[in-house]
């Protein structure tokens, strides 16, 4: 888009910053119109925020057939730089960074501009230990006419709020979230939601939990506040600066606790080393089916004290034309706020399905205390205490676990424990991630292994499970397998069944 040159200001004898707007030299008349226009909105963005912490604006001019900006020049780096030199920056540190952006979005917020570019990139660590935020080039200003085109996103990927990757109107929250995911790449070194591809990426946003930070520690709970999916659950801009306040003094923030998705156990009983053997088996069984996750009964949840928790409405992918060459709409589910999925339009002509799930299937209430939809022909059998469904006796099955009594604290970390002890021939991980199933805490686990002599059909095999805590404290698996050769309709049908699936009462 850019770049930017250190200049000398020859009327006041000063050094400063000129940012050179070099994406106008390539783009048709149109569109050098609206970079133009996108230009002059930065500077007013910039010149409405009278604050320390804001890179302050001195000029826009226009020369040689394209904009320039004339700013402060900071002496120092960006944090994104800090990041890639030092690999990661101390909590302490990272929450002084935090608490000083927050300030500059709020001094931001309060003049109508929202940044919507919060990034590492855009925070500079001068070199006298001031902090500013800088780039306002696609910031919104209460008041201006939006300048973009109809479904286009802007802002860097990685850092979009959930909401704003859905379409929805962005508010301060939105920059919130973008502080959270900047404050997590500072002490992991690495963007919590980056995949191979930018659809990936708003996928990951949208429906993943980031893995759990290894080294944020006194910043660890404000980061889980700032990336809550409801953007009405994070706190707000004054609550935060409080929690990074007390982070930045080395102290673990009690407001964060009221935010973060934490859970208690009535037992005290911390995380086991290993997983459960009596609640489940992962070694390769007589059938070569590796067992999903069950167990005893549910403790009590911690519950955010006089906060209602209200999850997304709809789970939106769309991307800019920028980004695909051309205009483009993926397909969305819409879930209720009791977990009933309403419609999915992914993939499916209407006449092939109701609400995303084939019409020929049924739905079956499980005397485990949960239903689900099922294709015809599938039938219940046990094994052991797991809950199968099965159509051919086993060569493709769905298995249900229900855990009422976890020893983890999230999914993410059990369905990590039970990976150690798997010892499946050719075992490969395809996927394994925190994610959000039905608005709540869980972990997705894909892999595939070889398939011996004493299973049920021998050759490559695949697998996926849906693992997750629900509010009532129980952790339910939702595991499917199939020979490889037929993976691409066992996980059609598994996506169906994930759409159709009902918990405890609403069984």
């Amino acid at each position: 888009m850019g770049r930017v040159w250190r200049a000398r200001d020859e009327v006041l004898h000063r050094a400063v910053a000129v940012k050179e707007l070099t994406a106008a030299q390539y783009v048709q008349e149109a569109d050098r119109a609206i970079l133009l226009a996108r230009t002059h909105a930065e500077a007013r963005a910039a010149a409405r925020i009278n604050h320390p912490a804001v890179v302050t604006v001195h000029d826009v001019l226009e020369y040689d057939d394209r904009p320039w900006i004339v700013m402060e020049l900071v002496e120092g780096c960006s944090l994104a730089d800090a990041v890639k030199e030092q690999g990661r920056v101390d909590a302490v540190e990272a929450a002084r960074i935090g608490l000083w952006t927050l300030k500059a979005l709020r001094a931001a917020h309060a003049a109508g501009v929202l940044h919507r570019d919060v990034k590492p990139g855009n925070v500079l660590l001068a070199k006298d230990r001031r902090i500013l935020l800088t780039d306002f080039g696609i910031a919104a200003i209460e008041g201006d006419s939006t300048i973009t085109r109809t479904g286009e996103v802007v802002g860097s990927v990685d850092y979009l709020a959930p909401e704003r990757v859905s379409g929805a109107n962005p508010g301060p929250a939105s920059d919130l979230w973008a502080l959270g995911a900047t404050l997590y790449t500072a002490v992991e070194g690495n963007s919590p939601f980056r995949r191979t591809s930018p659809i990936g990426t708003m996928q990951a946003v949208v429906t993943e939990e980031p893995a759990p930070p290894g080294h944020a520690g006194v910043l660890a709970p404000v980061i889980s506040a700032l990336l809550r999916k409801d953007p009405t659950a994070r706190p707000s801009a004054e609550e935060a600066e409080r929690m990074l306040a007390e982070a930045a003094e080395g102290r673990r923030p009690n407001t964060a606790r009221a935010h973060a998705p934490t859970r208690t156990h009535a037992t005290g009983r911390q995380p086991a080393s290993a997983p459960r053997r009596d609640a489940a088996t992962v070694a390769e069984g007589a059938a070569g089916r590796p067992a999903a996750v069950l167990g005893g009964h549910p403790p009590e949840p911690a519950r955010p004290a006089g906060r209602r928790r209200r999850g997304l409405a709809v789970v939106a992918l769309t991307l800019a034309a920028a980004l695909l060459g051309g205009g483009g709409v993926f397909g969305y589910l819409h879930v209720t706020g009791d977990g009933g999925q309403e419609r999915s339009t992914a993939g499916r002509d209407a006449g092939e399905s109701v609400g995303g799930i084939p019409a020929d299937w049924r739905r079956v209430k499980d005397p485990g205390g949960f239903s689900l939809m099922l294709p015809k022909g599938w039938k219940r059998q046990m094994d052991g205490n797991q809950i199968d469904y099965t159509p051919d006796g086993g060569r493709r099955f769905l298995r249900i676990g229900v855990d009422r009594d976890p020893q983890y604290e999230t999914s993410y970390l059990h369905l990590l424990a039970l990976e150690k002890t798997l010892r499946l021939p050719d075992y490969r991980r395809l996927h394994l991630n925190s994610n959000t199933f039905r608005d709540r805490p869980g972990a997705l686990w894909e892999f595939s292994w070889r398939a011996g002599a004493n299973d049920t059909t021998r050759g490559p095999r695949r697998a996926i499970e849906q693992t997750y805590l629900s509010r009532d404290g129980v952790e339910y698996a939702i595991y499917m397998s199939a020979p490889a050769d037929d993976w691409d309709t066992a996980r059609e049908q598994f996506d169906a069944m994930l759409l159709g699936w009902r918990e405890g009462r609403k069984g």
